[in-house]
């Protein structure tokens, strides 16, 4: 028997065609195309078998929180899966920005000045402008990164207007054990403040929640992948 015949394999190509069917339902609910949904596959903590498995059904996005983790595996990985657009979505520290800006097209969790500095002299330095996200901590709690929701506006406006850095939209994760339709309502309404149309919003367990809510970009990784490997 082949490859296809891995139970890892076929387990993950058979979780991608469910999500990637309740994100269209999600999106057919709330009168949206289910091409206007993005799904990140968060790959952070599995096997490359799993990821290759994702690859060989046709995912294209995957998004990391582990800079090292992904510098051991991505570089390769890209080189025999073309068209491969990768996502940084945990947080990051300010001594990493050269690292993130080298090896990311999209960093979804720029949540304050020092860090959209760091990125933007990277950018400048290297000439390569990856695509940002402002996370917002919608619940304003202390122990979680991102913006407070007051602060979102001037943080958007010293990204675009005084770094240069294009701002694709904002990102939050709700917090645990609250309903989260409130706070990707409110992610929203931020977003429309400042004229931005991308919202990465919605993870495993309530993606088809954010969805019907105008999410232009899930993370998904359980969901796919099945529970991470223990580090």
């Amino acid at each position: 028997m082949g490859d296809s015949a891995d139970p890892a394999i076929l387990e993950v190509t058979g979780n991608l065609e469910a999500v990637a069917a309740r994100i269209a339902d999600a999106a057919g609910l709330a009168g949206r195309e289910p091409a206007g949904v993005t799904l990140v596959a968060v790959s952070k903590s599995q096997t490359e078998t799993r990821i290759v498995a994702a690859l060989a059904a046709g995912q294209r996005v995957f998004g990391e929180n582990r800079i090292q983790e992904a510098q051991t595996r991505w570089p390769q990985l890209r080189e025999i899966h073309p068209g491969v657009e990768l996502h940084f979505v945990g947080h990051l520290q300010s001594n990493k920005a050269a690292e993130a800006v080298a090896l990311f097209d999209v960093i979804q969790s720029v949540d304050r000045i020092k860090l959209a500095r760091a990125l933007a002299r990277e950018m400048k330095r290297q000439g390569r402008h990856p695509r940002c996200f402002i996370q917002v901590n919608t619940g304003e709690e202390p122990q979680k990164g991102g913006a407070a929701p007051a602060e979102v506006a001037d943080l958007v406006a010293l990204c675009r207007n005084e770094l240069g850095i294009e701002v694709a939209g904002l990102m939050c994760i709700p917090p645990a054990g609250q309903e989260p339709a409130p706070h990707f309502a409110l992610l929203a309404k931020l977003a429309a403040e400042c004229g931005l149309s991308g919202l990465s919003m919605g993870m495993s367990g309530d993606y088809e929640t954010a969805v019907r809510l105008g999410a232009t970009h899930v993370r998904v990784g359980t969901a796919i992948f099945g529970e991470r490997v223990p580090r």
